[in-house]
């Protein structure tokens, strides 16, 4: 078995900034065997193996980016791209696109929205070792209502016969999440609002319960204020976006609802686009600020959040999961706690806990970065080496 010690000036074990100096860390196979002060786990090591060290450098879990769209391209229009497409072409460009990501220190993945399963093709592809890149988690075909929010994965559903029925058909074919559009969304012309409901809280119910069956967590697409208080009442386990628009593209921000996200422990992903700097200096750093609002007033509130930057629609590239996690950089969020929405917490809040955390035992997902991340984000672009899943791809 491949065994490789790798040594830094630090290594952040996580959560909260926890690191050690003068650290390394030994990996066997797709495993973490030892994570210490450098000449404990020297002593591990055996002799001959695979030695790499980074002076200056820093050794961290490898980035989660909780919210992507493999099949979109990122183009002025990522939906005619899908629907000019044969699943044999969406296939090949999703294959590039994930191994940008990994190449950029994202290990782990979730998928949030194909069709006919294309993401599960490749997560095997990747698993196998046949292609490079990170762990995907897949919620295959989303739930949406007739002429709703992604209907052209054909996932339209109505009455509680047919949300069961695409549920069970997403868990047969592998799928490791359920996503449901609770509200409208921008992409979809003619569809609903951004902020209008397209499921009621009891059909919500029905998508909960009928995942639940099959051990699977639900993931929920929700900007309207309306859609994310169905979504609370009927257990989801992640809110997308979150927004809490009303009609006219206000906000109705509610304190007891953020009050029972955070007593049900349930996990937001804002799905921050790389491109928002860009979007502030288009719509006037004002109106931006007024726009992220509702994200800072949950920041402030300490709402569990975790990292996304919603890759493949319009500008959100697959390479820039950083640029995203200055966005939270931008609402106060702290260093310590932003890498943490990208690894420990995200792996908590994906089901994921063999990741996150650099600990013996634990998938051997890392990076190794120039610098020091917990002073400077910056530094996770300078990488010098990245594992994902024992395997490197990338030194």
């Amino acid at each position: 078995m491949t065994e490789t010690l790798i040594t830094a000036d630090r290594v952040i074990t996580g959560p909260n900034g926890t690191s050690v100096t003068d650290g390394a860390v030994l990996v066997r196979g797709d495993r973490v065997a030892a994570v210490g002060p450098r000449k404990e786990v020297e002593q591990l090591a055996p002799h001959g193996c695979r030695a790499l060290s980074f002076t200056g450098g820093t050794v961290l879990p490898g980035l989660i980016d909780a919210h992507t769209h493999l099949i979109f391209d990122a183009s002025a229009d990522p939906v005619a791209a899908v629907q000019d497409s044969s699943d044999e072409e969406l296939l090949e460009g999703m294959a590039e696109r994930a191994e940008q990501l990994v190449l950029s220190g994202v290990t782990t993945i979730r998928d949030l929205g194909d069709r006919n399963g294309l993401a599960i093709h490749l997560r095997d592809s990747i698993t196998s070792g046949a292609l490079p890149g990170p762990r995907i988690l897949s919620a295959a075909t989303p739930l949406t209502s007739h002429g709703g929010h992604c209907n052209f994965f054909g996932g339209e559903v109505e009455g509680e016969q047919a949300i069961r029925d695409l549920v069970q058909r997403n868990a047969r074919i592998g799928a490791d999440v359920i996503k449901v559009m609770a509200t409208g969304g921008g992409m979809t012309k003619g569809g609903p609002a951004i902020w209008q409901n397209q499921f009621t809280e009891d059909e919500l119910r029905i998508v909960v319960e009928e995942a639940k069956r099959f051990g699977l967590p639900v993931a929920v697409h929700a900007h309207g204020t309306d859609g994310i208080a169905a979504a609370v009442a009927a257990g989801v386990n992640t809110i997308e976006h979150c927004t809490w628009m009303t009609e006219g593209g206000e906000f109705d921000l509610q304190d007891d609802l953020l009050a029972a996200i955070k007593a049900q422990h349930i996990y937001v992903c804002t799905a921050t686009s790389p491109n928002w700097r860009a979007f502030a200096e288009r719509v006037g750093y004002d109106r931006a600020e007024h726009l992220f609002s509702s994200m800072r007033w949950m920041a402030d509130r300490g709402v569990s959040m975790i990292a996304g930057t919603d890759a493949g629609v319009t500008r959100a590239v697959f390479d820039k999961l950083v640029n995203s996690l200055e966005f939270y950089q931008y609402l106060g969020i702290s260093n310590e706690k932003i890498l943490d929405m990208a690894t420990a917490d995200a792996a908590q809040a994906l089901g994921i806990t063999d990741s996150g955390r650099l600990a013996t035992g634990k998938r051997a997902d890392l990076l190794v970065v120039d610098g020091n991340p917990l002073v400077d984000l910056h530094a996770l672009r300078d990488i010098h080496l990245v594992i994902a899943g024992g395997k490197t791809v990338r030194q």
